[in-house]
């Protein structure tokens, strides 16, 4: 017997994609703001801000891949 799920990719696909949009946005925005307001950052502060950015990048780029490409048709 098939099994089914209702599953909306579409969705998905778009919450995921505007996850790492936010992601990066804050990445950045915390990064340039930090900068103008304050010179320099410490050390973890700037590693906390370039990792949300570089994650941000891979959910907003594979997300809409994973689930609006790969996932249905694999369905």
């Amino acid at each position: 017997m098939a099994h089914q799920t209702n599953v909306d990719h579409a969705f998905l696909a778009k919450v995921g994609f505007l996850l790492g949009l936010t992601l990066f946005v804050i990445g950045a925005g915390g990064e340039l703001i930090g900068h103008g307001m304050y010179g320099s950052l410490p050390a973890w502060e700037k590693t906390l801000l370039f990792d949300l950015e570089v994650v941000g990048l891979l959910i907003g780029f594979f997300s809409p891949i994973l689930f609006g490409i790969f996932l249905p048709l694999i369905e």
